[in-house]
Parts: structure tokens; sequence; C-alpha cells
């Protein structure tokens, strides 16, 4: 299940073992792309992804040195494991989240 979180909840979310994190902005056009993919893509495996609007989370922003969107980032038990930005496929996210 995707979930929008905040800068205030986003600390408790990352304590998990493994999320994928989606950092976008409503008005572009690749992020509104890849979120069709990740839609599709979270019904079919089992990491939890969270979506933060970078334009309602510049803290977040600054602090993961997010210049470019969409960005997503895998954190295993709070820690950064890898980072893509730009648009994928479905069948290249799922061999990027393996």
């Amino acid at each position: 299940m995707i979930k929008y979180v905040t800068e205030e909840n986003f600390d408790e979310e990352l304590k998990k073992d493994k999320i994928l994190v989606d950092f976008y902005a409503t008005w572009c056009g690749p992020c509104k792309m890849l979120s069709e993919v990740i839609e599709k893509y979270d019904k079919e495996e089992e990491i939890e992804i969270i979506k933060i609007d970078v334009d309602k989370a510049p803290n977040l922003s600054s602090k993961y040195n997010i210049f470019s969107i969409p960005t997503l980032i895998i954190f295993e038990n709070a820690k950064e494991v890898r980072r893509k930005t730009g648009f994928m496929s479905k069948e290249e996210l799922k061999k990027w989240v393996m």
C-alpha cells in the first residue's frame, strides 16, 4: 500500500526493514508517469512505498539532497542503500528494487 507522508511522520516510517521512498511534485510530468508505474508495481510486490511531496517537505528534500525529481530512494533500517532519479518502466523498477 502506498502512503503519503509528511516531514512530521517520515522518521517513524523509516524504522521499517525496507522501504521505497518516492520524492515527487504534483506539477512534475515525469513524476506523474512514474506514479502510474509505482501504483502497478505496488499491486504485485511486497515492499512498503511512501511518497513525499517535495513542495510540502523542503527540509526532507534538503536533508536527502533531492535536486531532481522524481527521485526514488530505498532505505533499509533507516539507511539509504540505493537511489535513482528519473522515470523508469515497471520492469526496470522491479530489477532496481531487488
